[in-house]
């Protein structure tokens, strides 16, 4: 990262812009996990002795702690490896539930820009029965409520949309889609992995009957996250062996984790309002400074409403592999997910960019340390890459 003090020489130094695909842990939380990795190092199934006792204590802390920043019951929050899990168990746990007591399956409604954490379980659903419909969002990015309505079918069991989009950061319309599932008996399940940390997020406010949440993506350690069940949410689980997690999570549940995303859900909490209105500032002032140089740049999603942190572009007429050539000693980004296997955004395609737009594009997003300093430097990458490119 490059430091604040002017006078000290950046060239040398990677500008890191890709926050989106995950977030350093904050030392608060590392101090936060280490006396679980050492002196209270117990199993909190083990509850024969003070060293499990202790661990089991600290496990139903941290749970009521996270519960509380959500507004749900503790038991309603059950602690997986991450949001791809959650994520997993949610709609595969759900829907072959809801097939069990419906007297089959029946059909899921989706967004195509979903991340492939929802989309590829979706594809498994699809395999077992399950008609799956995929939404195509507007060109900013946002799906209109009149869509949901308009694909429900009599035998539509559950929905799925994420309240945030990983790539290009618009927020979509929750609080209305969840309404219209509740209206008609149907489960909502929303991806959070983007969102948490970084939006207020109250469940009964945003309506879902399953949320998903990753700790990584709000300053927390990688390898644990959770899943909302809203009382009277069904679900199988998709692993057993110890009857962990109301039995719907098999497997010791990792102390050090969970106490470290506890400590950055607090700490998330604790600066939200003013962190945010500080990254939409330098935010606001990368978009305005590349434009001003580059005008040809296309933003892509709806600035509103959008990620504070999130800014994504298409430079039309440039190679998109040679500019991530010319970007990488300089600049961390990317050109979508962390996850996209390598190929073009589906999220871009999915809003009407072609295969070379996609390709042509960069997600910048910013984190609770990005300096001012960052941002004139990354316009001055970003442009100099830009103009090398259309001279050759």
């Amino acid at each position: 990262m490059l430091p604040a003090h002017p006078n000290v020489e950046r060239r040398n130094v990677v500008i890191n812009l890709d926050h989106q695909a995950t977030t350093p842990c904050h030392p608060s939380v590392i101090e936060a996990m280490e006396p679980w990795w050492r002196e209270q190092w117990g199993n909190p199934s083990s509850r024969q002795h003070r060293l499990g006792l202790t661990a089991a204590a600290a496990i139903g802390s941290a749970r009521e702690r996270l519960a509380r920043s959500l507004g749900i019951r503790s038991e309603e929050l059950i602690f997986t490896s991450g949001a791809t899990e959650a994520n997993n168990l949610a709609l595969l746990g759900h829907a072959r539930a809801r097939a069990l007591s419906d007297g089959g399956p029946g059909h899921l409604i989706s967004v195509d820009s979903e991340h492939h954490a929802v989309l590829d379980p979706l594809m498994q659903l699809k395999e077992e029965g399950f008609q799956v419909t995929l939404l195509t969002p507007q060109s900013n990015g946002l799906i209109q409520v009149e869509q949901l309505d308009q694909a429900i079918q009599p035998n539509t069991q559950l929905v799925s949309v994420m309240v945030a989009n990983n790539e290009i950061g618009v927020i979509q319309p929750i609080k209305e889609l969840s309404a219209v599932c509740s209206s008609q008996g149907i489960t909502m399940h929303s991806d959070a992995a983007q969102a948490y940390g970084h939006l207020p997020m109250r469940a009964e406010e945003l309506g879902c009957d399953l949320i998903s949440l990753s700790a990584h993506k709000f300053n927390g350690p990688k390898g644990i996250g959770a899943l909302v069940v809203r009382q009277g949410t069904t679900l199988q689980p998709l692993q057993w062996g110890g009857g962990q997690e109301q039995g719907l999570r098999a497997g010791t549940l990792p102390v050090p984790l969970i106490m470290g995303m506890a400590a950055a859900a607090e700490l998330s909490l604790l600066d939200q309002k003013s962190r945010q209105t500080h990254l939409r500032t330098l935010r606001d002032q990368l978009w305005q400074g590349l434009k001003d140089q580059n005008p040809a740049i296309k933003l892509n999603g709806a600035l509103q409403p959008r990620l504070a942190h999130n800014l994504n572009i298409t430079i039309p007429g440039v190679s998109g592999s040679r500019l991530h050539r010319a970007l990488k000693p300089r600049l961390a980004c990317s050109s979508g997910s962390a996850c996209s296997r390598g190929e073009p955004s589906h999220v871009l395609r999915a809003i009407g960019r072609s295969r070379n737009e996609a390709e042509g594009s960069l997600r910048l997003s910013l984190g609770r340390d990005t300096t001012t300093d960052e941002i004139v430097a990354a316009i001055e990458v970003i442009t100099s890459a830009i103009k090398a490119l259309r001279q050759t």
